[in-house]
Formats: structure tokens, sequence, C-alpha cells
């Protein structure tokens, strides 16, 4: 009975490679039939099980993790996984390997880009997965500003778009939760006076503040700016 409903709800893949991509961000290409033709809009997340679970809710599924899609062709996907902490998803990254096989939830999410006068990205390390598709799909002619945030160079991503003011900050041993280093540098943006759109993503009280500043400061409408926080110290569940 609980596999017949797992299947309902989860894709069955294996894992084709493992490839490090800095040292602290992990590329895991899955590839099989079950992915073949998915629904993806870049920026959009799978829900991977990376352990079994008594709890309630995971009792069909097992313990999920969200990851962002760094890229899917209609046959292969690959996500990108930061190591860091010691929970079952941390655990899972450090340990697999290529020929595993493994269960995940099709894509979904509505962290999506929209047709606007200007896009506007900011976020950290773990925000980069879900910008480096998001940028690369939008078109050569759009315009396009980005700060994001890391440790220092080592923890860079290629994002794959050359076109636009795109930048980094690098934190220099600073905390990544409420990080005045990122507000600081989207507030020293010249931007066009009339509103885009922002999509802001990472840490979720650097996420707020952000926000904050778009729509105090700036003036945006509430609207116009889109917020996925991944992850806050101390708190569990998000995504």
């Amino acid at each position: 009975m609980r596999r017949r409903l797992a299947d309902r709800l989860l894709v069955q893949a294996q894992v084709r490679s493992v490839e490090q991509r800095t040292p602290r961000l992990r590329q895991v290409t899955l590839s099989g039939p079950g992915l073949s033709g998915l629904a993806w809009v870049p920026g959009q997340q799978v829900r991977l099980q990376v352990a079994d679970s008594p709890a309630a809710v995971d009792w069909l599924v097992g313990a999920l993790r969200t990851y962002s899609v760094w890229d899917y062709d209609g046959q292969d996907m690959r996500l990108i996984m930061m190591d860091h902490g010691d929970g079952p998803g941390a655990a899972w990254s450090r340990t697999v390997a290529p020929g595993q096989d493994v269960m995940l939830i099709k894509p979904q999410g509505t962290f999506v880009t929209a047709p606007a006068a200007y896009h506007l990205f900011a976020g950290e390390e773990t925000a980069q997965v879900a910008f480096g598709p998001m940028l690369r799909a939008l078109p050569d002619d759009a315009p396009v500003f980005a700060r994001l945030e890391t440790g220092g160079p080592d923890d860079q991503l290629d994002l794959g778009r050359e076109k636009g003011d795109i930048d980094w900050v690098f934190r220099a041993g600073r905390p990544a939760a409420s990080s005045e280093g990122l507000v600081d540098a989207v507030r020293a943006l010249t931007l066009p006076e009339e509103p885009g759109r922002a999509y802001l993503a990472g840490e979720a009280r650097t996420v707020q503040m952000v926000r904050r500043h778009l729509v105090q400061e700036r003036g945006w409408p509430r609207r116009n700016v889109l917020t996925k926080p991944f992850w806050t110290p101390g708190r569990t569940g998000l995504d």
C-alpha cells in the first residue's frame, strides 16, 4: 500500500555523476526514463527523497529535501547542493554515488521570472542555483542587475550569463545571516526610476532586509518583489 501510493507521488531516477563544483557545492546529475519530458521552468525546485522517515507527514515518501534545479534538458537533471550542517540532506549529498537510485517529486514552485522592465537578483550562495537558470533563460536584451554574496571567490558558480550588471560581494568571514553587506550592495545600485521585478533568495533575514530596502526606501510595490527564503539559523522547514 505504501509503495503504491509513493509511486504516484515520486519519480524514479538514477545518479549518473557527482561533481565537485566548488569546495562546498556539489553537482549531482540524475538520469533515467522517469525524468523524460518533465515540465520545468527555470527557478523551480524538486523534492528529493534523502532518507526514510517515520514522521507522520513523511511516512509515505521518506525524508524530503528541496533543491533548485540547476539545469534540465528533458532527459538529465542537474542539482547543486551545498555541503553544510548535519541533517539528512547534507549527509545524503556527502555519500551519494553514481549508480544510486533516487526518488523525487516533479519540479514545482512559483519562484520564476516574469516580464518586467528589468530584473534584479539578490542573494547568497544558496540563491545561486536558482538564479543561474533564471538568468540564462532571460532574453539576451533583457536588462539585468544582480548582486550575489558569497564567503569568497571559491564559492562562486558560473551563472552562464555575460550581459547585465552582475557582480559579487564577499563576506570575508562575516556571517551570511542578516547580511548588511548584501543590502548595501543592492542599495548602491543605480536602477531606473521605474520599478522592475526583483527576485530575492537565500537566508531569510537578509531576504527581508533587501525587500524592506526596495519597498520602503525605493518605493517599489510589494507585488514587484518575489522572495524565496531557503534557510535561517536555528530554524528548519524552509526550502
